[in-house]
């Protein structure tokens, strides 16, 4: 009944935009539900934190300042309570640059400055590291707003790139990985999930790895996680690929991979184009354009029963527009008409989890990226999140 739940509040929420229902001071709705349309995890919610520094700038414009996860304040008060009001907030640590990120943790690995422009890095960027004292000090923001993370990690460490230029291959160098999530699991720091690599499938975004390969480095990865939790019932989840829907790699994908190695098949969703578009604000009042991507949903979740009923589909990552969203759209109000719509439609076709990119940063935050205030989205969320409980 989750996915009913989701539609009805997407609907009685959208409708609080155009019509003075809203004003009544107390207001009771009552569904009778004879049947579900779809099943969604307890944790549904779900926002992302990302690696981009504050150099990070789209069409002339650098929306991020501090709000990646190396420079970020983690002692704003603000921000600790917007997580703890859901109580848990899924939290999904990751984006463009984890695939250059190093952890420094090991003995094999050299130290990098952080993130660095860098014309002929992925993104722009150069390769850059997570030292573990700052590695803590997220843990500790965690624990204390009760938080549960997803973790993606570096997908091309060890790959050379090819004559091809965007193909990545070679096996995955799972080392500093591996050094990485045995640290965590000393430390008793609690994962949900793990998720590897961040858009390399299909034709990929700056990188892409071909289906079957990719599918090798995450059987490693299933491995590794089974080796450093074996307790079953605490043992982190496997997410993957993290990219824009492809049928064809997503089959093979699954096919190679096998039975029981993915948990959830994580997708992006960017339907609504640039950041830079001029009609962004006209294709979020549209909802025959808002309804495009239902064709993604249905097409990916009839390959999840397919080729991977072990698991279910997650939106990983959804931001409405790219390159950091709309300067002047996504972070108001009128955003809204796509989000709600977007929460309902993934719901109905069965996806477990939805992450808006992002909880803060770029312009599509749920979160001012400079006074951590909240913006219209996020109480669009937290709405949501209470009439679940």
């Amino acid at each position: 009944m989750a996915g009913l739940r989701l539609a009805v509040f997407c609907v009685l929420a959208s409708l609080c935009f155009s019509s003075s229902l809203c004003a009544a001071d107390d207001v009771e709705v009552f569904v009778k539900g004879v049947t579900s349309l779809a099943k969604t995890d307890d944790n549904f919610i779900c926002a992302t934190l990302d690696w981009w520094p504050s150099e990070k700038c789209d069409y002339n414009q650098c929306p991020w300042e501090k709000a990646g996860l190396l420079n970020l304040d983690l002692n704003s008060k603000i921000l600790a309570n917007a997580i703890k009001a859901f109580d848990p907030l899924r939290i999904r640590l990751g984006g463009s640059l984890q695939d250059q990120l190093v952890y420094q943790v090991g003995d094999s690995i050299k130290k990098f400055p952080h993130f660095k422009r860098r014309d002929d890095g992925l993104f722009g960027f150069s390769r850059g590291s997570l030292p573990m004292d700052r590695w803590d000090q997220l843990n500790a923001l965690f624990k204390q707003t009760n938080a549960k993370i997803t973790f993606g990690l570096n997908a091309l460490h060890g790959k050379r790139k090819s004559d091809n230029s965007t193909l990545w291959v070679g096996e995955w160098n799972s080392k500093n990985a591996r050094d990485f999530m045995k640290y965590t699991a000393s430390k008793g720091y609690i994962i949900d999930s793990y998720e590897l690599g961040n858009e390399l499938c299909a034709s990929g975004v700056s990188a892409r790895l071909e289906a079957d390969q990719y599918a090798k480095d995450i059987i490693q990865l299933k491995e590794i996680v089974k080796e450093l939790y074996p307790d079953r019932e605490t043992q982190p989840k496997v997410l993957g690929p993290a990219g824009f829907y492809d049928t064809e790699w997503f089959k093979t994908f699954l096919e190679v991979s096998g039975p029981h190695v993915v948990d959830g098949v994580t997708h992006h969703i960017y339907n609504l184009g640039a950041g830079v578009d001029k009609t962004l604000i006209n294709k979020i009042q549209d909802p025959y354009f808002l309804d495009e991507i239902a064709e993604t949903f249905k097409d990916l979740e009839n390959v999840v029963k397919e080729f991977g009923p072990w698991a279910g589909p997650w939106v990983g990552e959804s931001g409405g527009a790219y390159n950091s969203g709309g300067k002047d759209v996504s972070h108001t109000f009128v955003n809204g008409f796509w989000y709600l719509d977007q929460l309902g439609m993934t719901a109905t076709f069965n996806n477990k989890v939805y992450c808006r990119q992002s909880l803060i940063g770029g312009n599509y935050g749920l979160l001012n990226t400079t006074s951590f205030i909240p913006n219209p989205d996020y109480y669009g969320y937290l709405l949501l999140f209470l009439t679940r409980k």
